[in-house]
């Protein structure tokens, strides 16, 4: 009977040894995923939402926007890069000199045809189980967004929805109105 292979299983420092090419690497629980580099649908959104959460920020000091790449140290095996991260000013301390160290209090994620089955569900779940308290999709081809968050029990409840032309706004930004223009367009 052949053995089984030993599961090899992926750290950090391994990720810091990673080629720095156009693809982008996370290790979900020890296990490296790739994915390609985005489309333009993609970063256009990401680059509107990460502009419209600065400038509220900045104007309110709330805390900081980072945007993707950025690593986000969730344990020795689990390395995301949300596309758009917060880190509320209470809780700076997390962010270190080359990455994210913890949960941020918000992540989010614009789908695209090579990430929306992660975004959707394995990252989702990693998010969860990590305690980031907020979750917000956005998916350029449908022009929808949804905003969720971790509930007593762990699991991400939907709060928010818009669709269309249907302006965005949700936890922990209740104040934050978004039009959809300003993201798609």
């Amino acid at each position: 009977m052949a053995s089984q292979p030993e599961r090899i299983v992926l750290t950090y420092e391994d990720y810091l040894q990673l080629p720095t090419d156009r693809n982008r690497y996370e290790i979900f629980e020890g296990e490296l995923q790739v994915s390609a580099a985005p489309n333009i649908a993609h970063q256009t959104a990401v680059t509107n939402l990460g502009a419209i959460l600065g400038n509220h920020l900045r104007s309110h000091r709330l805390g900081q926007v980072l945007v993707a790449p950025t690593d986000v140290v969730l344990s020795e095996v689990t390395v995301v890069q949300p596309d758009i991260l917060f880190v509320s000013a209470e809780r700076r301390k997390i962010i270190q000199a080359a990455y994210v160290g913890g949960a941020p209090d918000l992540v989010i994620e614009v789908l695209s045809p090579s990430t929306a089955l992660a975004d959707r569900h394995a990252k989702q779940q990693i998010y969860a189980r990590y305690g980031v308290p907020y979750y917000w999709r956005f998916d350029p081809e449908r022009r929808e967004a949804v905003g969720l968050a971790l509930d007593a029990e762990g699991t991400y409840r939907s709060t928010a929805f818009a669709e269309g032309d249907a302006e965005f706004s949700a936890a922990p930004f209740g104040d934050l109105v978004i039009p959809p223009s300003e993201i798609w367009d």
